[in-house]
C-alpha cells in the first residue's frame, strides 16, 4: 500500500499534533475543568484537608494540589493532559509510519481518534489513569522507534526508563505493568541493559513509597486498600462454598462485616458491594488484615482453582470483549456525568474540604457542551460497549497487527510495540477491583492506531518503507551492478 505521507517530514507531525490538540481542546472547553468521579474528589480532598495519603498516586495528587493552590482551579491539569495526549498519539503515529504503516491512513486515524469519547472525554477527566495511559502510549511509540531502527540506543533506554518509572508513579499497580512489559521486551529484544533499565525504573516507585514518602509525612495506604482484592476473593468463596470456612473463620469475618455483607459482596465481577458499604468496618479490616490474609492464603492453597476463577471473573475487562449484564457489577463502568461533587462529599464519604466547588462542570463554551454532552451520553449506551469501552478486543487486534508486521518485515522487534498492551492486560487480569474501562484504556488507543499497520501488512506495498535514509552507493558497487 502506497504512502503519500513520509514520517521524515516534520510539518506532518506538527500538523497532526495541532489537529489532535484542537479536538481535545474542544472537549476541554466543553467539560471545563474536567469530568470527575469519587476518586477524583478524593485526590484533592486529602491534600487540602489532610493528611496526605498514598492510596492513589502521590504524583497526580500533587499535580491537582499544585493547580488548586496556584490557580484556584483544576483546568490546568486537564489542559496539560490534552497536550500530553496529543503528543503521545502523534509520536506513536509517526513511529508506526517508520514501520510501514500507510502514512495518510495513519494520520487520519490519529486525527479522528480524539473525536471518540474514549479518547476525548477520557483525556479531560481528572483521573490518574489519564497520564498513566499517556505514558503507555508513549512506550509503544518508543518501541516502534526501536523496531524501525533495529537497535536499542541510549536515548531509547533513557526514554523507556523514565516512562516505566512514571507508570509506577501514576498508578499503584503500575510497577506490575512495567515489570511484565519489561519481561516481554527482554524476550523480544534480548538486551541485558534493557532488563537493568526496567528493573531500576520499576523499583523507583517502590523505593519512594517506602523510604521517601513516610519521611515527607505522607501516610501509607491502609492494609484494606492494599489487600481489598484478596478480601473480595474471600467473599466470593464464602458465597460459593461456605463449607470451606471454619467457625473461627466465620468469627473473624463477622468482626469486619456481617455475614450478609460478605455474601452480598461475593459477586466476582467487582468488590464494590463488599468494601464500599456502611456495614463494612474498614478500621476492623485494617486491624485484622494479617488474619484475613492468612485466611486468603489458606483458601489459595486448598482451593486454587476457585481463587483463580474469581480473579478471572473480576479481570474480565482485560480478556472478555463483552460485559456480563446479568451479573452484579458485570457491566463496564465508563465515565461519571455528575455536574458537581455534592453526592461524593459528606458523612461516610469523601471528607469535606475548602474549595470543593472546583469539582463542578463550568463549560467555557456552552455551544461545544451542547454538542459534546449528547455525543458522550449516546456513546455510553450498551450497544457501543464492546467497540468503544472494553479493551480486550483491541488488545487482541494489537497482537495480530504486530505479529503480521513482524512477519512482513522479518523484524521480531516489531512485536515490542504491543509489549505494554500485554503488560496492562496481564496486570489487570491478575489484580483489579472492578470492570472499569480506564484500566484498559491504553490497549484501546494503541490498538486503534495499529489498524493501519495491520492493513499495510496485509496489502503488498508498491515500495518498501526504509528504516532510514537510502545508503549511498560507491562507484565500484555501481560498476559491479550492486546496490
Amino acid at each position: 500500500m502506497g504512502s503519500d505521507t513520509r514520517p521524515g517530514r516534520p510539518w506532518v507531525a506538527l500538523a497532526t499534533f495541532l489537529a489532535v490538540q484542537a479536538v481535545l481542546g474542544c472537549w476541554w472547553a466543553a467539560f471545563y475543568p474536567g469530568l470527575f468521579s469519587r476518586d477524583s474528589v478524593l485526590y484533592l480532598s486529602h491534600t487540602v484537608a489532610g493528611p496526605w495519603v498514598a492510596d492513589h498516586s502521590v504524583l497526580y495528587d500533587a499535580l491537582l494540589w499544585l493547580s488548586f493552590t496556584r490557580t484556584g482551579d483544576l483546568g490546568a491539569v486537564t489542559f496539560a493532559q490534552t497536550t500530553a495526549m496529543a503528543g503521545a498519539l502523534t509520536w506513536l503515529a509517526q513511529s508506526l509510519k517508520r514501520l510501514g504503516a500507510p502514512g495518510s491512513l495513519t494520520t487520519a486515524v490519529a486525527v479522528l481518534m480524539p473525536l471518540a469519547p474514549p479518547v476525548g472525554a477520557f483525556t479531560v477527566t481528572l483521573w490518574k489513569d489519564v497520564p498513566f495511559t499517556i505514558c503507555a502510549v508513549a512506550i509503544a511509540a518508543c518501541c516502534a522507534r526501536i523496531a524501525a531502527g533495529r537497535a536499542v540506543g541510549l536515548p531509547a533506554l533513557l526514554g523507556l526508563g523514565v516512562l516505566f518509572a512514571l507508570l509506577g508513579l501514576f498508578r499503584a499497580n503500575g510497577f506490575l505493568v512495567a515489570g511484565v512489559t519489561v519481561l516481554a521486551l527482554v524476550v523480544i529484544v534480548r538486551r541485558v541493559r534493557l532488563w537493568l533499565t526496567g528493573a531500576v525504573a520499576a523499583a523507583l516507585p517502590l523505593a519512594l513509597s517506602t523510604l521517601v514518602f513516610p519521611q515527607a509525612g505522607i501516610v501509607a495506604p491502609s492494609p484494606t486498600y492494599v489487600y481489598h482484592t484478596a478480601y473480595g476473593d474471600i467473599a466470593v468463596l464464602y458465597r460459593e462454598r461456605p463449607d470451606l470456612f471454619t467457625p473461627a473463620d466465620i468469627g473473624l469475618m463477622t468482626t469486619v462485616a456481617p455475614l450478609r455483607r460478605w455474601w452480598a459482596g461475593g459477586t466476582c465481577s467487582t468488590i464494590n458491594p463488599l468494601i464500599w458499604r456502611r456495614d463494612f468496618d474498614w478500621q476492623q479490616a485494617d486491624a485484622r488484615s494479617g488474619d484475613l490474609l492468612a485466611l486468603w492464603r489458606r483458601l489459595l492453597v486448598t482451593e486454587p482453582g476457585l481463587v483463580v476463577r474469581a480473579r478471572l471473573c473480576r479481570g474480565a475487562i482485560a480478556w472478555r470483549p463483552v460485559g456480563d449484564e446479568t451479573a452484579t457489577g458485570g457491566t463496564t463502568y465508563r465515565l461519571s456525568l455528575r455536574p458537581n461533587a455534592d453526592t461524593y462529599v459528606g458523612p461516610g464519604k469523601v471528607t469535606d474540604f475548602p474549595g470543593r466547588g472546583v469539582f463542578s462542570l463550568r463549560p467555557l463554551s456552552m455551544e461545544l457542551h451542547q454538542v459534546a454532552a449528547p455525543w458522550l451520553a449516546g456513546s455510553l449506551t450498551p450497544e457501543w460497549d464492546r467497540i468503544l469501552w472494553r479493551g480486550a478486543s483491541w488488545a487482541y487486534l494489537a497482537y495480530v497487527a504486530v505479529a503480521l508486521a513482524a512477519l512482513a518485515r522479518r523484524n521480531r522487534l516489531v512485536l515490542g510495540v504491543a509489549a505494554v498492551v500485554a503488560g496492562q492486560q496481564l496486570a489487570v487480569l491478575a489484580n483489579i477491583s472492578a470492570q472499569d474501562f480506564r484500566y484498559m484504556a491504553a490497549p484501546i488507543l494503541i490498538g486503534a492506531l495499529l489498524v493501519p499497520l495491520l492493513l499495510g501488512s496485509l496489502v503488498p506495498r508498491r515500495r518498501p518503507v526504509s528504516d532510514g535514509p537510502p545508503r549511498r552507493t560507491r562507484p565500484r558497487d555501481r560498476a559491479a551492478g550492486r546496490p
